[in-house]
C-alpha cells in the first residue's frame, strides 16, 4: 500500500517541489487548501487538495506517515516571521501529531550568525546575529520541546538558497533578471563559496528522509542537504554560456552589477523587507557550505545534480532568459522555509 505524505504549503516553491517529488516516487500526497474552493488550486499531478470540511476529517482519521512543513510568513520581516512563524509551526506540529507522522522541518543557515565556520554540519554551533536568525533558532527550540514533551517524531533538513522549480528565488528575482541584456547582478564578492540547494534535489532529499525509518523518540536528528557550494564565480561561467547561446551578451562578456545595498540602506527605514535583506548580507560575505554526511548516514545516498545542468534546467523552465523578470525585487527572498 502506497505511503501518505500531507505537504502543508503546496502551493509554495519548496511546497510545490516536494509535493510534485512524493506524487513521482509513487507516494499519495495530500494538501489542505485554504485560499477558497477547492477548484482554485493549481492542477499538480498526483495531489489531493483538500478544504476544510468532511473529506479533510476523514483523511486525517487515516493518518498519514509523513508531514512537511512548507508553510512561510508572506512578509520578509522579522516582525511578521516572530509574529506568524510560531503559529504556523504550531499548526504543523498539531497537524503530525493528529495524523501520528513523522514531521519534516526545512531549516536553513541564519541560525550560524556571521561568525559561522566555512563548513555547517549537524553539530555546529547556533548563534545567530540577526533577528531572523534568532527566529529560526526559536522555531527549532519549539520542534525540539514538542519532540521532548509531546511524543512528536520529527527531522530538521537544513539547506542553502533555494533555485530552481519556478520563479520567486534569488535566480529570477536579482541575478538573472538582465541576463538578457548580458548582465549578470550578485549580491557580494564573486569568489566567496555560497550555500545553494536545487529545489528538485532538495525535494527528492525530502522524499528519501520521509521513506527512512522514523527517529527514536526524543531525537530530533538535524540533516544538512549539501546541495551546491559555489561563488559567483561559478555561476558567472555557466550564465555566460547560456547568455551566449540566447544572443544577450555583447562584446562576448557577461558583465556583473553588485546590489544597490547602499539604496537599500536608505531605503530600508520605510521598506522592512529591505532591513531583513540587509542584515542577512553577511550570507555573500562569509564563505559557507553545508556537509551531507548526516543525511546521507540517515537516508542514503541523495540526488545531486551537478550547477551546470541544475542552472540551465532552471533557466529553460523560467522559459530563458527572456522571460525573466526586468521588474523591481519585491517577492520575499527565502532561505530553508
Amino acid at each position: 500500500m502506497a505511503k501518505t505524505v500531507w505537504v502543508l504549503g503546496a502551493n509554495g516553491r519548496l511546497g510545490r517541489a516536494v509535493a510534485q517529488a512524493f506524487a513521482a516516487a509513487g507516494w499519495r500526497v495530500r494538501a489542505p487548501w485554504r485560499h477558497g474552493a477547492v477548484a482554485q488550486a493549481p492542477v499538480l499531478p498526483g495531489v489531493q487538495w483538500l478544504a476544510p470540511g468532511a473529506a479533510l476529517q476523514a483523511a486525517l482519521d487515516e493518518g498519514a506517515d509523513a508531514v512537511v512543513h512548507a508553510m512561510n510568513p508572506a512578509r520578509y520581516t522579522a516582525s511578521a516571521w516572530r509574529a506568524e512563524a510560531p503559529a504556523l509551526l504550531h499548526q504543523a506540529i498539531s497537524m503530525a501529531l493528529a495524523l501520528r507522522a513523522v514531521l519534516l522541518f526545512p531549516g536553513n543557515v541564519y541560525n550560524f550568525g556571521v561568525g559561522m565556520p566555512p563548513l555547517l554540519d549537524a553539530h555546529t554551533p547556533q548563534r545567530p546575529s540577526t533577528p531572523l536568525g534568532q527566529v529560526r533558532v526559536a522555531l527549532e527550540q519549539q520542534l525540539a520541546q514538542a519532540v521532548a514533551t509531546q511524543g512528536l517524531r520529527a527531522v530538521i533538513v537544513r539547506a542553502g538558497d533555494f533555485f530552481g522549480a519556478g520563479q520567486g528565488t534569488w535566480l529570477d528575482l536579482v541575478i538573472a533578471r538582465k541576463l538578457r541584456q548580458g548582465v549578470m547582478a550578485w549580491p557580494g564578492p564573486l569568489d566567496v563559496p555560497h550555500a545553494w540547494a536545487y529545489l528538485p534535489d532538495l525535494a527528492q532529499a525530502f522524499v528519501r528522509v520521509a521513506a527512512a525509518p522514523a527517529p527514536a523518540p526524543g531525537q530530533l536528528p538535524c540533516l544538512p542537504f549539501a546541495g551546491h557550494s559555489a561563488t559567483g564565480q561559478d555561476w558567472q561561467a555557466v550564465l555566460a554560456e547560456w547568455a551566449q547561446e540566447q544572443g544577450g551578451l555583447h562584446g562576448g562578456v557577461l558583465r556583473v552589477q553588485s546590489l544597490p545595498w547602499g539604496w537599500m540602506r536608505l531605503a530600508s527605514p520605510v521598506v522592512p523587507m529591505l532591513r531583513s535583506l540587509q542584515a542577512m548580507r553577511y550570507l555573500w560575505q562569509v564563505p559557507h557550505a553545508l556537509d551531507g554526511t548526516a543525511l546521507a548516514r540517515y537516508a542514503g545516498p541523495v540526488p545531486h545534480t551537478p550547477l551546470r545542468e541544475a542552472l540551465r534546467a532552471s533557466l529553460a523552465l523560467l522559459d530563458g532568459a527572456a522571460q525573466l523578470s526586468s521588474t523591481p525585487v519585491t517577492t520575499p527572498i527565502t532561505t530553508g522555509a
